[in-house]
Formats: structure tokens, sequence, C-alpha cells
């Protein structure tokens, strides 16, 4: 009987992908709508590096001795990455990393996130307190050791993975950290043994207004021109400088050409391309939509307190909140957009046939994993019976723009119900509840109310019962005048059962809870098949295709490219002339405003500078920061933003879109020269070592 072509076309993707560590193909297929190469994507881990790949594709060896000194070059800081740039210490990450530390170090007076900070010498540099930064020093598969053990014995084998790895890489207990990550939904297990560098100390910041140039309107675009990088010094426990010979040779002398490898290394954080489509589909008709509603009403409501009330706002830092606020809108809107671009989808749908087409062809595969699709599509339908649930409840307990006298209340009855032992938790969870000023509390709490109402409609008991005839505004306006809450978080949790607020929470409490209880258990449930579709995964592809990010480290490849956008080119780089530019059309009342000492283009720097270069390489959220090398290591680069076409690389990776950007290193050269006078930092920089210092 003759073969199906379709199969056999399928089956030779399969091949080639299968190999694709080895042989070099097209990058995407010619066919939009079907599944591509490295479509999953390219953050490949340092445990199974793509040395082949590498070595094919851009033309030297890279080899282990390559990947081990790109490992150890890197770092990774809280919720960032970094790279170690001198033999002495000298760290550079992004300004938007650290910017939140420069209130630790400054003295009475200073106000160093508008001003910047600079240290003219060595005895200059401040120490961050409770900062660090973590070197990868071994990354290691410990799949085998999990696996024998079993699910019960977890704990075990990391207790004895950990104190091995400890004894055999470890210097001192407390600067040694070992972490163990699951990776493809759990169907791998890596152990990461990081050396932990404690005395981090501030070299040089500049203004928020130059790192963050453009503000919230330019975040996710290109054309950019932010100068969004720190200096930072790592020193030993001897309160020297600390010897670091695995550092990156420093780029900003020749810089990188258009056309040119890169790679970029750092810790992106959780993607969702291993999901199936039913997953997506659920994602693009519930939950982003819930979530994009509640970040712009809540943004909406900020802005609107902010217009009436700017002392105040200006008092609880509303904007700087408004700023993380409106980065995740725009990233969760940019993920809705993709998820209803049918391209995307299709080949998200092809990928899943050709998974699904290989499984079946191999029989013992097909007996293990082949109903795997249909019990995660099981569980997704189940999801869809909480449709008006989810609306309701999913952002209740938001830290970050939820109400805070509903969260409190929430708190108190669920002491008042059932305080037992869990009564230390919930009054812990209490006192953390957000504390908003009466005018924006107000606002949020309308909000929260009319999201419950409408998710479960008009005629629904429960609205019937929190409305009680009223509008959501009126509500809101009672319990601001009647609950003790409304003051803030000093009332006692344990006298408020009779309080209004807690008594409106308590006509949803049990919903609440047992949507709480549903979605624990979903999840859960949820997560032992995706580990099932994860091992599916690996069985057919095996590294070819690299897990989803999970903010561990990885390390990604890609070209410096111009891109179409907007009927015209955007430009590999733009440069300094463009800061100007911006600042000229917007004026200084506005997010391109420049501080004092740009406001004049400064003697002796060069306008003509690159400034902020775009590349194809994968990155993602925890990528901030990354050290951009290239193939022989020169760091000319650090990794800041994606634009807006990138944001589909949550669910897929497409470098004809995409792009992430970087500052260059020419920029942070030139600038440290030119504008804020470290000439010792640039030579340090050029040598790779600090001046002074010991051959």
């Amino acid at each position: 009987m003759r073969p199906d072509i379709a199969v056999l076309q399928r089956a030779a993707w399969v091949l080639a992908v299968a190999l694709a560590v080895a042989v070099p193909v097209p990058a995407q297929s010619q066919d939009s709508t079907r599944a591509g190469r490295f479509d999953l994507g390219k953050m490949w881990t340092f445990e199974a590096p793509p040395a082949a790949y590498f070595t094919r594709t851009y033309g030297f060896p890279a080899d282990s001795a390559w990947f081990a000194r790109a490992r150890l070059a890197a770092l990774r800081i809280p919720g960032c990455s970094a790279g170690l740039v001198s033999a002495d210490g000298l760290i550079v990450t992004n300004h938007h990393c650290v910017r939140g530390r420069l209130a630790s170090i400054a003295r009475p007076g200073e106000t160093l996130l508008d001003s910047g900070f600079v240290a003219p010498t060595l005895a200059d540099e401040r120490r961050i307190p409770g900062f660090f930064a973590d070197q990868l020093v071994a990354a290691i598969d410990v799949t085998p050791e999990f696996d024998a053990a079993g699910s019960g014995g977890r704990g075990a084998v990391e207790e004895h993975l950990r104190a091995r790895l400890l004894s055999a890489h470890g210097s001192a207990a407390d600067s040694t950290v070992v972490q163990f990550v699951d990776l493809y939904d759990g169907a791998r297990t890596s152990a990461y043994v990081f050396r932990r560098l404690t005395d981090i100390r501030f070299v040089m910041a500049v203004e928020l207004q130059m790192g963050f140039f453009g503000g919230d309107p330019d975040n996710f675009t290109y054309p950019r021109y932010a100068l969004d990088f720190a200096v930072l010094r790592a020193y030993g426990p001897d309160g020297r400088p600390l010897p670091t010979p695995s550092h990156f040779a420093w780029g900003g002398s020749d810089g990188v050409r258009e056309g040119e490898a890169v790679f970029v290394i750092g810790n992106p954080g959780r993607t969702a391309r291993l999901t199936t489509v039913a997953q997506l589909e659920y994602a693009r008709d519930l939950s982003l939509p819930v979530t994009v509603h509640f970040l712009r009403s809540r943004l909406e409501a900020m802005a609107a307190y902010l217009a009436a009330e700017p002392a105040e706002a200006e008092r609880i830092d509303l904007r700087n909140r408004m700023f993380s606020l409106s980065n995740r809108e725009k990233s969760a809107a940019g993920r809705l957009e993709a998820l209803h671009d049918p391209v995307v989808m299709a080949r998200r749908e092809d990928a899943e046939m050709v998974l699904r087409d290989s499984l079946r062809a191999h029989a013992e595969l097909a007996q293990r994993y082949g109903a795997v699709f249909d019990r995660l599509g099981a569980l997704v339908r189940e999801r869809r019976t909480l449709v008006a649930e989810t609306a309701a409840f999913s952002e209740f307990l938001n830290a970050t723009a939820g109400s805070g006298v509903l969260q409190r209340a929430w708190w108190a009855w669920r002491l008042s119900q059932a305080p037992g032992d869990a009564a230390a938790a919930y009054r812990t969870s209490f006192s953390r509840a957000p504390t908003w000023p009466a005018g924006l509390e107000r606002r949020l709490l309308a909000l929260q109310i009319g999201d419950i109402a409408r998710a479960f409609g008009p005629a629904h008991a429960l609205t019937r019962a929190l409305l009680n005839g009223a509008t959501p505004e009126a509500v809101a306006d009672r319990l601001m005048a009647s609950s003790a809450l409304a003051a803030g978080g000093t009332a006692n949790p344990d006298s408020l059962a009779a309080d209004p607020a807690v008594r409106l929470v308590g006509g949803f409490g049990a919903a609440l809870l047992e949507y709480q209880t549903a979605e624990r258990d979903l999840s859960r449930r949820e997560s032992a098949v995706a580990a099932d579709l994860g091992r599916a995964r690996y069985a057919v592809y095996g590294g070819a295709i690299p897990p989803d990010g999970s903010a561990s480290p990885r390390i990604a490849d890609g070209t410096v490219q111009r891109y179409a956008y907007n009927g015209t080119l955007a430009p590999a780089w733009t440069t300094f002339y463009g800061i100007y530019d911006r600042n000229r059309s917007f004026g200084q009342a506005t997010d391109w405003a420049l501080p004092g000492r740009w406001r004049t283009p400064p003697p002796g720097l060069d306008l003509g500078t690159p400034l902020n270069f775009v590349s194809t390489a994968d990155t993602y959220g925890g990528n901030s920061g990354s050290p951009a090398v290239t193939r022989d290591l020169r760091l000319v680069g650090l990794n800041f933003d994606r634009n807006v076409n990138a944001l589909v690389r949550d669910y897929l990776y497409l470098p004809e879109r995409g792009r992430n950007i970087m500052v260059d290193a020419r920029a942070i050269e030139a600038a440290l020269g030119a504008v804020y006078g470290l000439d010792r930092i640039v030579a340090e920089l050029r040598t790779g070592r600090l001046a002074g210092a010991p051959e």
C-alpha cells in the first residue's frame, strides 16, 4: 500500500528536528502556517549545550571550554542577569535591574534615582545591603537520580545531591547555593550550583531619566534610545575587589556589525511554548482577557487619582507602581493579540499534530503517552466550567492593584470562620494587604465589586446579595463610610466579624473558597499530565527542542538584524542623535526629558555612537541585564527589552517578527568617559584589569 505523502513529509520534518543540533537547516518553514524548526525557541541550557549546532551555524569551535567561559562570566542577580567584565569583579547590568537599590545606598540629601551615582575612586564604591550575584559553577542533569527515587523520594534525593554538590563545588557553605529546576514540565530535572557573591557595590548608575528614557510610551518599542545600564563590583571577604579570572572581554571599542552573531546569556522567565493548543485557546478566551481587563481598569483608576490628587500620588510613588502595571498590561495584551493571530495558532496546531503523529508511529510511546493530549483537553474543558468564578476571583488577592479593604475583609472573614492552626497565617496575610489612600481605595473597591457582579450576572443570587439593588460605586461609598477597614491596616482582624466589609465578603466567601479549591486541584492534575507530555516530547525530540523558560541559566543565539515595520525599516542600531531628536520633538515636560548633564550634548561625546541595537536572539522576561556576546566572547551589549512583535514569544519564537533590544557597549563606554568622568572604569574595561592592580 502506498504510504501517505503527508505522513512521510511530517516524518521527515520530525527527523530534521531531532537532528537539529547537528544539521544546519533553514530556521523556519517556507509555509507560514507550518511548524518551523525553531518555533519552540532557542533558550538552550548549559547542561545540554548545542555545541554542534553553534559550530556548524556560526563557524567557530563552540566546544565545552567555550561554554564554560560563557557560563562563568555571566551572573544572575535578583530578578535579572548581569555580566563580569574585568578580572577584578567589575559587573555590568541594566539600570532598571538595580535602580530600586539606589535608595539603600543614598546619604542624607542625595536623590540618586534622579541624579545618578558616580564613584570617582575605588574607595567611593558603596555596598548594596542584602544584594547578591550568583555565578553558575556547574549545571548537571540529575534526572536519573530523581527517576530512580520516584516522586515520594524527591526530598531525600535533593538532600543527598545537595550535600554531594556542595562538597564538590562549595568553597564555603554560605557562599554556594544549589538549586533544582524541573524542565520540560517536569520530564527532566537539572541541578544548578551557584557561587553566591554577597558583597556587591555600586560603581555608577545613570539617572532614571536616561535609563528609562522614553518611559512607558517607549516600552516594548523600537527604535529605542535608552541608556539602560549600571556598573557594580563584587568584593571578596577581605573587603577587596574579588578576583574574577572568568570574565567577558569588553567589546566597546569595535562593537558589533549588522549580520554578526550574538549570544545572549541570562535567566529567561516562564514561557508557555510547550503547552497544548487547547490550553492556548483557554488563555485566549478566558484567562488573558480577565488579566488585561483587570490591569487596564486599575491603571485607569490610578491615572484618574493621579490627576485628581498629584501630591498624595507622589507620596505613595504611584507613578512607579503604574509603570510596573503598564508593563504587565502591555505584555498581557501583546500575548492576547498573538493568540488571536491565525498564523501563530496554525503553527502551534501543526507542531502538535507532528508530535501526535510521532507518538502514534512508535508503539511503546503511543501506549504510554497516546492519551496525553486528550487528558489535558478534558482538564481544560473542566476549567471552562469556572468561567464566572475565574472572571470574578482570579485577581481578587492581587497585591499590586487590588482593593485593600476587600482583601483585609477576606482574611478577617477567614479568621472568623475557621481560625484553628491557620490563624497566624491569616493575621499575617491581613497585615500584608495593600493600603491605599481613601480616594484611590474607593475606586479600586468599586471596580472589584463591579467585576464580581458582572462575572455572575445581575440575576445571580450572589450578585443580588452583593449589590442589594445599588451600583458598585454606591456600595463602595457605603463601605468607605462604615467599615473600620477603610482606615487601612490598623484594625484588629480578630474583632471584625460584624464589620460591614467582612459581612459583604461573607456573602461570596464560600464561592471564592470553592473556586480556590477547584483551581488548586485543577493545577495539580494539569501539572501531572503536563509532565507526561514533557516526557513524551523529550522522548521524541530529546534536547533538539529546548525547554520552556524557567528563570534558570540559558544561552540564546541570534544575529544583529534590521527589520520591516510601519511601512519602513527599523535600523539595526540607533545613536545618541536620536536622544536629542526625541527630546527636541517632545520637550522637557515629557517622558523624553533630559537630566541636567545631558541637556546640552556633552563635549567629547560622539553623537553618532551606536546607542541601542537589536538582534533575533530568543529572550524573555528575566533576560534584563543579560550580556550579549560575540563568538569570541566580547561583551557588545546588555539586553533590556523586546519589541512589541516579540511578545508572541510566550508561545512561539518568530525571529522574522521579534527583536530583543540591547544597550550598545560602545554607548556605555562613551557615556562613562565623556559624560560621567569615569576614565578609570573605561581603562578597566579596555584592559580587563583594575588600574594599579598587580599582574
